[in-house]
This record gives structure tokens, sequence and C-alpha cells, in this order.
């Protein structure tokens, strides 16, 4: 994590001991989100494997919240927690971050088209406001991993291109992490119905398990929100090691 402390923007001083608390508590209740989520399908709905349609299913769930909320987190606080980085390593490592969350979220969807389509009879396939947003977002995650890999990383566009395209980067990085979080929470609101979990008081521990997995998600999100937001915690211009002046 960054060494120096961090600027004084108007009247508003923000320190680094806030920045790594608030960064702590980021990683302990996304973490906590996941082991929620692997106990409640590990242990109570049947558990994992791939040779069984209903237990593949289980996959879904784990692997988008893994890949759409907590590595693409993490890929959005990169460059705030690693700001005396040199920042081609931060870059490879938030494209990295960024790959890895859509390899994740490729099984998950595999996942759930398998459950559907081999089944018997098979299933509607998007017919829920959850897949099309769950969808959506997972198209618009690839594009705009494509498009700032070409812009910022391989072969790297010129820097007006690069200035001018930064504020949609960031628009949509934050935009897209958002319809995921309503994707993860609509889609396990979905599963709790059709399950009729909310209504057999028997396993009404799995229905904790569901609300804390959810309330840890929308804070998990509501803090990378707040850090990638607030402008006291940017990247310094004096650690912007690749910048070049457009004039001088």
């Amino acid at each position: 994590m960054g060494k120096g402390k961090f600027d004084e923007i108007g009247s508003t001083r923000v320190t680094l001991q806030w920045f790594s608390l608030m960064v702590l508590s980021s990683q302990i209740v996304g973490v906590l989100a996941i082991i929620l989520l692997a106990i409640l399908f590990g242990q109570y709905r049947g558990g994992f494997g791939w040779t069984d349609i209903d237990k593949e299913f289980n996959y879904h769930p784990l692997f988008m919240t893994l890949g759409m909320i907590f590595f693409y987190g993490d890929a959005i606080l990169s460059y705030r927690v690693f700001r005396d980085v040199k920042k081609l390593r931060v870059k490879i490592l938030h494209g990295s971050l960024l790959a890895l969350s859509f390899i994740f979220a490729t099984i998950g969807l595999k996942a759930v088209f398998d459950n559907h389509n081999y089944a018997n009879p098979p299933k509607k396939n998007l017919y829920s406001l959850h897949s099309w947003v769950g969808l959506t977002a997972v198209i618009l995650f690839g594009a705009q991993w494509v498009c700032g890999f070409v812009s910022f990383l391989f072969p790297k566009l010129s820097e007006e291109i690069r200035k001018a395209y930064m504020p949609s980067h960031k628009f949509w990085g934050k935009a897209i992490f958002s319809l995921a979080v309503a994707s993860v929470l609509m889609g396990i609101t979905e599963y709790s119905i059709f399950k009729e979990i909310y209504k057999d008081n028997s396993v009404k521990y799995q229905r904790n398990l569901i609300c804390f997995f959810g309330v840890f998600v929308l804070i998990f999100a509501g803090i990378i929100l707040y850090l990638v937001g607030n402008p006291g915690y940017q990247r310094p211009p004096d650690n912007e090691i690749e910048h070049i002046p457009l004039a001088d």
C-alpha cells in the first residue's frame, strides 16, 4: 500500500490510516460474503459438482460473486491501493484481476445454462430480469476490458485518445460494477423465492445466510465505490510515471 500521506483537498483531510482501514474492511466483508455463499450451496443446497446439473448450478452464484463482485471490486481498487507502485505494474495487475473476473463469470454462466439446457424437460433461458441484467453486465464488462486493454496496455493508443476515453472508462467501470451488484442481489432473491426458502421455517438459518450475504455484498460495494469516488484517494500526479505532457 502507499507509503506517503494523502493530500489535503479543499477542507477535507484524508489519512492513510482511514484508507487502510476501509480497504481492510472491504476485504473482510468480501471474503465473508464468499464464505457464506459457499456454506449455503456447499453444505445446505446439495454441494458442488460437474456431473449433476443441480450441483453444477451451485457454481453459478458462487463464481458470479467471485468474478463480478469480489475480484472486480479489487481490480477497481488496485490504482488506489498500489498508489506508489510503477504504473505499468498496476496496469498489469488491474487487467489481470479483470481477466480473472471474466473467467469466473464465464464459468458461472456456463453452469446456469447447462442447468437449464440439460434439464428434463429443458428450462427456459433469459426469462427473468435477473438474467437480463446479469448477462448485460457480463457483456458490458467484456467490452470494457477489451477497450481498456487496447487503450491503456497494448497496443496502447495515443495520449490524446487515452485522456479523452478515461472519463468514460471510469464511469462504465463503476456503472457495470453496480449493475453486477444489483444482478447478484436479484439472483439470490429469485433463487430463494423459487426454492421457497422464505416460506419454510425449518430452513430459517439458510434465510439468515442469504440475508447476511446480501448485506455483506452491499457493504463491500459501498466501500469500493466510496474509495474510488473520493478524490482524496486518487493516485497523485507525481506517481503518474508514464505520463507525457500534451504540451510544454
